[in-house]
């Protein structure tokens, strides 16, 4: 089963790559109300320290998206591959997979 390691000093663009590799889904990273820079550090976004953390298929949205802000400071949504609508939050990160 596919799991990423999140840390403050990964790029918006290199998470949003890797999270699309180990789970076929797009990632939404917002600062504020806007997207994200895509050339930013998630740290250089935040306002707070930014903790690592892992997340792997079984994890569902919901969870995923909690655990993200939590620990980033920053709001993300998950998206279907091609990022055109958002995926139900009750389902794993895993689903994207299957699709």
């Amino acid at each position: 089963m596919a799991e990423l390691t999140i840390s403050g000093r990964m790029l918006v663009k290199t998470l949003k790559s890797k999270f699309n590799e180990s789970f076929n889904l797009h990632l939404r990273v917002y600062k504020g109300n806007k997207f994200a820079d895509d050339e930013s550090t998630l740290a250089s976004l935040s306002d707070k320290k930014v903790e690592s953390f892992s997340a792997g298929g079984n994890m569902h949205i919901s969870t995923f998206e909690e655990k993200f802000e939590k620990a980033t400071g920053l709001k993300v949504q998950v998206a279907d591959q091609t990022g055109d609508k958002l995926v139900n939050n009750s389902l794993p990160l895993s689903a994207g997979k299957k699709a």
